[in-house]
């Protein structure tokens, strides 16, 4: 777990397809890796699954990838707030009769 006000380590795109490079050419395991470049086999692992599925290292993002249920939910939300919007007008009208 991290501590507060810890630091961590961030790497290029270039040392980051280098080591990916390494393992997946069969240079080095993920293992060896680590502990050549002293990062956790974790990260790298991490690494190798966003290249298998990208192939692409350069696109890498954090966090979680925006998909159609973000945009339905977006939608969702818009029309709720037009909604109330709507009752609460009904509301004034009614109000004045």
């Amino acid at each position: 777990m991290a501590k507060k006000g810890q630091k961590f380590k961030t790497y290029t795109n270039e040392e980051r397809e280098k080591i990916v490079d390494e393992i997946h050419n069969g240079k080095a395991n993920m293992y060896s890796a680590g502990k050549k470049y002293e990062i956790s086999p974790k990260t790298i692992e991490s690494w190798l699954r966003k290249y298998r599925r990208q192939k692409n290292l350069n696109q890498l993002t954090k966090g979680r990838r925006k998909t159609a249920n973000v945009t339905e939910l977006d939608k969702l939300r818009l029309e709720n707030e037009i909604l109330k919007k709507f009752q609460a007008f009904l509301k004034v009208q009614q109000e004045r009769k």
